[in-house]
């Protein structure tokens, strides 16, 4: 032997022995290896697959002498593998989950025909007008079994399915065929839906057990039909499956199809809840004995939720015993004061999940805003509730907490303590959670611009106990300092230019005059008399004066104190004053600074003259958010494309600069400069180009998915890259040109439903066929980036224009599939509202589509 052949002799004699698949034929030729099969611990061909098989084999056509295709012969063959597909069936005790998940719709309506068909069901007469307390009990029971499996699988037919993806052309038909033939079934089974039901409503009037084929009355079956006849019709012969079981099955069965029915007539809901509620009964009273009782009890809760909430129907019973119960209860009877208890009992038990608080608080946020004033303490409220569980969760505060934290009332402040103390009582104290409170409570801390709720937070109790001395001691050295400052964004005193900048006047009212005053002239004289009063740092007089990091060292280089001081207030204070939208008094103080550095610097001329830039391209975008649509003048387009092409080495250059002016490109609709005029090395070097350019090219071939398709799959890389985990993550440019955002949501929305790989709740956009349909490394991306960018983006969007309906329905199908259904309906009423002229036409199919409707 050779070494190689050695070596593989020892490879193959080290691997454990797989046992080689039994193929169909064995089973034909000796069918008493099928049940030894079947009680194997890990059955290969699995009991479903051997079902297909079977029934592919048994239904083969034939063809004769005349080489003419003949429907499959009636021989001992084919009999005895369908005989064999009923017995797996019966191995598998019917049970329909099972088969419906294993087995496509022709195939599972071939076996349930045979089931009739052997057991004896007259052929050629309507299941309804047959009395089924008078038929044998395997005969009755293959009808109940065949009714429900076709009411199932109406209801089953009207989930959205994920679209096959296509293959080779031989494939494409076979799929297309069976396409076709599950059509035809799904139409006779929704034709006889009617008696389907009628039959299933007659078994729950019969009280009697019920019994099923087993693999033993099959096989009797199989040696003599004629004389097997009498025992598999006796009340003796298979499966005994108790009445309680079988109605259990029955009611959650036709509750499906009322459920499903009562899309078109509401009234029919109060069936299915009905049926859901005697399912529930009966469900709580069975034993674990073997049954065709295949309830999905999650689905079933699902249901009787929905069925409660749509038919408005409530459980006294219910309400006392689960927190779901409780919480309708509170909501349908408005009483908010037990609503709010409820919520703090919870941030110690967690009953309820985070998502379900949310939704409640939306719920009655929505409320608020439709103008029930009345709710806005208890929405308040809800919001600090919801807050502390966050936190107890390690999650991250919701928006609406911060917005909360920046003018809270006494009362507010109070009754977060409140919760807190609650939320982490003595018996559930452990040390994360106390972790968890601490970093809350300082957050808190941090958050309050109000000192005096500060110092009311800081000398609570549950501060002393939680927070550890030297984050006491840190929080307590800040508050002292922001007591001790103004906000810069306070309004100038009305006496201000009254008060003298002279050496009578003391260093601590120069400096509060320092911080108040926006005249460039008046602040170098107040300088002037602080620098001949004591030689120290005063553009740190004010902690909230603030330069970007990128300039920092460049003015901290400058040698001359007072000039230092000058040139960094002010602009520190022209950034501000743009951050408030004040751009007169910022083009005052930048104009001014930009003169003062002139005289000595060439470097930070350039920077001011780069932030000047900044200021004219904010401005004029606020005035076109607020409805001046009036084009650029040439001259700050020709200044941005000059920053662009800039390259001055040693140069310290603002990220935001960079971003805001491809920005404004592409809001202008200066697509041909981004895709033809820029310098290729501009485009190479400069991330934020290169990204603009590749939005103004994808922008620039819509509408027309197959011209668009390289660059938007360009666009699509660039995106998931910065998505992708390993990425370093940079602001993604957002702006207000409606193509270019239309674009962005669009392609966010391709990226989220790839993510999220749910196609029963995908989210919709226009122009989403150009992009790609699959990820290579779907790892790799962030999905919690991909989730806020999209959230963010189209909350933007919509601020700019909140009647454009496709993005209100993006924005719709966002909330719904996070499970907030309250807001998604208003947004998809909004968006209807919008397109049909207030409901006065009709809404067009892209925005009310099928997935919306149902």
């Amino acid at each position: 032997m050779s070494a190689e052949a050695a070596d593989r002799e020892a490879v193959s004699g080290s691997r454990p022995c797989t046992p080689p698949q039994a193929s169909w034929f064995e089973f034909l030729l000796d069918p008493s290896l099928l049940e030894q099969h079947l009680q194997g611990p890990h059955p290969d061909p699995s009991p479903v697959q051997l079902i297909v098989q079977f029934l592919e084999q048994a239904s083969k056509p034939s063809v004769n002498e005349q080489n003419q295709v003949q429907p499959p012969a009636d021989n001992r063959r084919n009999r005895t593998l369908k005989l064999m597909a009923l017995k797996v069936a019966a191995h598998l005790t019917w049970d329909l989950k099972v088969l419906e998940k294993g087995l496509t719709i022709p195939v599972l309506n071939m076996l349930l025909n045979e089931l009739l068909c052997a057991s004896r069901v007259p052929p050629g007469v309507k299941h309804v007008d047959l009395d089924l307390s008078t038929l044998p009990p395997t005969t009755a029971m293959a009808m109940l079994i065949y009714n429900r499996w076709a009411i199932r699988t109406i209801v089953l037919s009207s989930f959205p399915e994920k679209q096959t993806k296509p293959g080779p052309h031989q494939l494409n038909i076979l799929v297309q065929q069976e396409k076709e033939l599950t059509e035809n079934i799904l139409s006779v089974l929704r034709e006889q839906a009617t008696d389907s039901i009628m039959v299933l409503e007659g078994a729950l009037n019969i009280k009697k057990d019920f019994y099923v084929h087993t693999l033993r009355t099959l096989d009797l079956l199989a040696a003599d039909p004629s004389t097997a006849n009498g025992e598999t019709e006796s009340s003796t012969a298979g499966l005994r499956i108790s009445a309680d079981h079988l109605h259990c099955q029955v009611h959650y069965d036709l509750g499906g199809i009322y459920f499903q029915q009562g899309c078109s007539d509401p009234s029919v809901y109060e069936k299915a809840r009905e049926h859901f509620r005697k399912a529930r009964e009966l469900l709580t009273k069975l034993d674990s004995s073997p049954s065709l009782c295949c309830v999905d009890e999650q689905r079933l809760a699902g249901y009787w939720s929905a069925c409660k909430t749509l038919t408005g129907a409530s459980d006294p019973s219910e309400s006392q015993h689960t927190p779901y119960g409780q919480i309708s209860c509170f909501m349908r009877n408005h009483d908010y004061g037990a609503l709010i208890e409820a919520f703090i009992r919870d941030n110690v038990t967690f009953s309820l999940p985070n998502s379900f608080r949310h939704s409640i608080e939306l719920e009655l946020l929505h409320k608020l805003q439709q103008g029930d004033r009345a709710l806005e303490e208890v929405c308040h409220k809800l919001c600090v509730c919801n807050a502390v569980r966050d936190a107890l969760e390690g999650g991250v505060l919701s928006v609406s907490f911060h917005q909360l934290l920046l003018k809270p009332s006494k009362n507010t402040i109070s009754f977060l303590l409140e919760v807190c103390t609650r939320s982490v009582d003595k018996e559930h104290r452990s040390e994360t959670n106390k972790r968890k409170m601490a970093l809350f409570i300082k957050t808190v801390c941090n958050r309050l611009e109000d000192v005096s709720l500060a110092f009311m937070v800081s000398s609570h109790k549950l501060f002393m106990e939680l927070l550890q001395d030297e984050e006491k001691k840190i929080l307590m050295e800040q508050m002292r300092k922001s007591s001790a400052t103004v906000n810069l964004s306070a309004k100038p005193l009305p006496s201000f230019y009254d008060i003298p900048a002279s050496a009578s006047v003391n260093i601590s009212q120069l400096e509060q005059q320092l911080i108040l005053s926006l005249d460039p002239r008046h602040i170098q004289q107040i300088l002037i008399e602080l620098h001949g009063m004591a030689e120290r740092p005063f553009w740190r007089v004010n902690s909230k004066w603030e330069v970007p990091v990128d300039y920092v060292n460049v003015i901290l280089a400058i040698k001359d104190n007072l000039t230092r001081d000058l040139v960094y207030i002010l602009m520190a204070k022209g950034l501000h004053c743009i951050s408030i939208k004040d751009f007169a008094h910022a083009r005052q103080l930048f104009t001014a600074c930009l003169e003062l550095v002139t005289e000595f610097s060439p470097k930070l001329r350039q920077v001011m003259l780069n932030e000047l830039l900044l200021m004219e391209v904010r401005g004029h975008e606020a005035g076109a958010a607020e409805g001046n649509m009036e084009r650029p003048p040439p001259d700050l387009v020709s200044r941005v494309r000059g920053y662009l092409e800039m390259r001055i080495h040693d140069l310290p250059l603002r990220q935001l600069v960079g971003e805001e002016c491809v920005v404004f490109m592409l809001n202008w609709r200066e697509n041909e400069y981004l895709t033809l005029q820029v310098p290729q090395s501009l485009v190479n070097n400069n991330p934020y180009i290169k990204l603009g350019q590749l939005i103004a090219s994808t922008c620039k071939e819509l509408p027309g998915p197959k011209e668009s398709r390289r660059t938007a799959k360009e666009l699509w890389e660039v995106v998931v890259q910065i998505c992708s985990v390993s990425s370093q993550h940079k602001r993604s440019s957002d702006g207000r040109e409606p193509l270019v955002l239309t674009t962005l949501i669009s392609l966010f929305v391709r990226l989220h439903n790839i993510v999220r790989d749910d196609i029963v709740n995908e989210v919709t956009a226009e122009h989403i066929s150009i992009w790609p349909s699959a990820l290579a490394n779907l790892q790799s991306v962030d999905v919690e980036a991909v989730v806020v960018t999209l959230k963010e983006l189209v909350n933007y969007a919509l601020s700019l224009n909140p009647n454009n309906q496709l993005w209100l329905c993006t924005q719709a199908d966002i909330y719904f599939v996070t499970n907030q259904y309250s807001a998604a309906m208003h947004y998809y009423l909004q968006a209807g509202t919008v397109c049909s002229d207030y409901f006065t036409k009709p809404v067009p199919p892209d925005v009310y589509n099928d997935q919306v409707q149902s």
